[in-house]
């Protein structure tokens, strides 16, 4: 009753255990970006069905899975190969297939895994991210990273948790990713920055956690020093202390990405103004 969505570039060492976490559903669907590993072979021997599109950002890719693919069922629960739901998730989803009128989408929280442990402070846990929707109701814009979907109709929550390891191929695979993410993140910022002011209507919605993240992620990219800053929110004001060395190991990491993020921008700028790089 619910048919499951898998974004996949690369991903043979991740793809096996995230396929054998949604064997319950007889459709599942890998939508890759034309891989050059394994990924296609291990996501057909697994049975699931497969579709290959060009990569163009996240939200284009999220937005071709949702238009291009013709799926069994109502429902789509969309899954990364380094993530699987957890056991209450899967009953929740199973539940919402079931019952009849109700929210368009949900959304639901996920568990960050590093050094074999859940790093809950490290992270901006709980985030939430829009996974169970049904296609016709939902769309997605251009935007090249951390894509959210607009949704037509009302918006439920669901308890359980996606189980996030996106370490399991090693920290090299995590350096490299996230020097791309920086690359998109920093054309979004400068987007931002291009079309004016704060947007301080997000800030109306403070109790709402997705409206919330979207206006501190614009603050942010406007404020000086941003890697010294996200480690000192990071690892002082959310406790990533609490997540020992683990914890203090991963909000490094993430002062360092906000790191590449400001040179990506300098470098966009630069180059735009014909400037020596």
């Amino acid at each position: 009753m619910i048919s499951v969505l898998v974004l996949t570039l690369n991903e043979e060492e991740n793809l096996p255990r995230c396929l054998e976490s949604v064997r319950w559903s007889d459709d599942v669907v890998v939508f890759d970006s034309f891989s050059t590993d394994r990924t296609v072979e291990l996501a057909r021997a697994a049975g699931a069905r497969v579709y290959q599109h060009a990569f163009g950002g996240y939200g284009a890719q999220r937005e071709a899975a949702r238009t291009e693919v013709a799926y069994k069922y109502p429902w789509v629960l969309a899954v990364d190969a380094d993530e699987e739901p957890d056991a209450e998730l899967v009953a929740e989803v199973q539940q919402v297939a079931r019952a009849r009128g109700g929210p368009a989408a949900y959304r639901m929280r996920r568990k960050d895994h590093f050094q074999g442990r859940w790093i809950r402070h490290s992270t901006l846990y709980p985030s939430w991210f829009v996974r169970l929707y049904r296609p016709d109701r939902v769309r997605y814009d251009g935007r090249g990273v951390h894509e959210y979907p607009a949704v037509d109709g009302p918006l439920g929550e669901l308890r359980g948790h996606l189980l996030h390891h996106s370490f399991r191929k090693g920290l090299g695979d995590w350096m490299r990713k996230h020097v791309r993410y920086a690359e998109l993140e920093a054309a979004e910022n400068l987007k931002a920055l291009s079309a004016g002011g704060i947007p301080w209507h997000e800030a109306l919605h403070w109790w709402d956690p997705v409206h919330r993240r979207r206006f501190l992620k614009d603050l942010s990219c406007r404020l000086p020093c941003r890697p010294s800053l996200r480690f000192l929110y990071m690892y002082l004001i959310r406790g990533g202390f609490l997540d020992g060395g683990p914890g203090l190991t991963y909000c490094r990491l993430l002062s360092f990405y906000e790191y590449l993020i400001t040179l990506e921008m300098k470098d966009a700028r630069r180059r735009g103004k014909g400037l020596p790089v």
